[in-house]
């Protein structure tokens, strides 16, 4: 009987893809870009976030984005109103954003021009969270009307983020959400994640969102001057 040959294709494009995105990470150090991957599901209110951040820091920091969706540029026209420059990734299909595709999209970028690039992966809790992007950090949203039992279902994204804005608080009291809960559930797997209370709509918590991506570039643009 003939031999099988095994050959571990996740492992294989993983090692790749850590590979490109170290890469990443040091030609970003050279201009000292920090970047940012923003995850979460449809609808949870990446785009919002994202235009709160430019209308909160655009005085006094350059922003870019890349956009990533499967088909359309709706988020990326949204993004340029704000007067940003964005690149739109648009995969075909493809459920995450990876390393090789943010390498093209920062290659149409002015990163000398640049303080903060933020990432608007694919709208879903599982591909993304399996591809590292070259970013500094992580960071992903959970809305109140997606529910508290999130952490239960998807650890892997809860693991490797170093933030969880928790959006749409406006809707807590309508909403069957139990916000200790879901703060009990993602501590547990990831005691070093940073969890923010925030609703897009009213403006409520985006201070405190602003000031920790304040305190990471400022950490970050110190190690590397």
């Amino acid at each position: 009987m003939a031999d099988i040959r095994l050959i571990e294709i996740k492992e294989d494009i993983l090692s790749d893809n850590k590979n490109l995105a170290d890469e990443i990470r040091d030609m970003l150090r050279i201009h000292n870009v920090f970047m940012l991957n923003l995850m979460s599901s449809p609808g949870s209110g990446k785009t919002s976030l994202i235009v709160n951040t430019i209308r909160s820091m655009q005085d006094t920091r350059r922003i870019g984005v890349i956009e990533g969706d499967i088909d359309s540029t709706v988020d990326a026209e949204k993004v340029v109103q704000e007067g940003i420059p964005a690149v739109q990734l648009k995969t075909g299909g493809f459920c995450h954003l990876d390393a090789a595709m943010i390498k093209m999209a920062l290659d149409e970028m002015d990163l000398e021009n640049l303080d903060l690039v933020i990432i608007e992966n694919i709208g879903n809790l599982v591909c993304p969270a399996e591809f590292d992007t070259g970013a500094q950090k992580n960071a992903m949203i959970l809305s109140v009307p997606e529910g508290d039992d999130k952490p239960l279902k998807y650890p892997l994204i809860f693991n490797v983020c170093d933030v969880l804005v928790v959006n749409k608080i406006d809707y807590m009291g309508i909403a069957d959400f139990d916000m200790a809960a879901l703060k009990e559930r993602a501590l547990k797997l990831n005691p070093n994640i940073t969890i923010i209370e925030a609703s897009c709509k009213t403006g409520e918590g985006i201070e405190k969102w602003t000031s920790w991506l304040t305190e990471e570039m400022n950490a970050y643009q110190r190690a590397v001057t």
